[in-house]
């Protein structure tokens, strides 16, 4: 496609399975591309847009009936995300969401700069620690997100983290109108039907949190810093 040399891939769409690695086997180019196995073939691919947080690419693709047509991918490398809970309490980030043009409430979450690939969870204890000042003595991971299977390749890891000390943030400048707070998880719920906690990510990972709570395992790991 447009002077590349054709890479036929075999697609099966939610097959865990089918992916390399984390999902993102980067290219000769350094480009992340996805392996699956099934139906739908990628014939071509190529960036349209690329910046230090994200690239746009568009892959030519055969569908099932043998018609081709193309499809638009969002690639962004694998976030973690933190739930910091302190007995009854979680504690939320706000900031100002551009695209949305509102402030948003969510937890605590980020990718590595310049799309590096960073170990999950010393990426969890990173975030929490820039975003809020937090230290946390034990942190879980318990599940993972798919932001929007539909257009994006982006996956993240939810950590939970517990044994709390407080401490400095360390925001990166575009940061610097970031807010904290705890919240019981009563008013988490309240904000949640209210419609004013609407980050899908952060709803998201709060029922993964339901669901550990009920299954009362998980494997903790120590972060040796308190």
């Amino acid at each position: 496609m447009r002077g590349e040399t054709s890479d036929v891939v075999d697609l099966a769409a939610g097959d865990d399975e089918a992916h390399v690695g984390h999902g993102n086997d980067p290219d000769a180019r350094g480009r992340p591309r996805t392996r699956h196995r099934g139906r739908v073939q990628t014939l071509g691919s190529h960036v349209v847009y690329a910046n230090s947080w994200m690239t746009v690419r568009e892959d030519a693709v055969r569908l099932a009936d043998g018609t081709e047509s193309i499809y638009g991918v969002v690639d962004k490398p694998t976030y973690a995300l933190v739930i910091p809970r302190d007995g009854d309490r979680l504690q939320l980030v706000e900031q100002f969401r551009y695209p949305v043009g509102r402030r948003r409430w969510e937890f605590p979450a980020g990718t590595a700069p310049e799309r590096a690939d960073v170990d999950p969870a010393a990426l969890a204890v990173r975030e929490l620690r820039e975003e809020t000042g937090l230290v946390a003595g034990r942190v879980e991971r318990i599940g993972h997100l798919e932001v929007a299977p539909g257009m994006s390749s982006q996956r993240g890891h939810v950590f939970l983290a517990t044994e709390l000390t407080a401490g400095p943030h360390q925001r990166e400048h575009s940061e610097q109108d970031m807010r904290t707070a705890w919240f019981t998880v009563a008013e988490f719920e309240d904000m949640a039907r209210a419609g004013e906690l609407a980050d899908s990510q952060s709803l998201a990972a709060y029922l993964l949190l339901q669901l550990h709570d009920r299954r009362g395992t998980g494997g903790a790991v120590g972060t040796g810093s308190r």
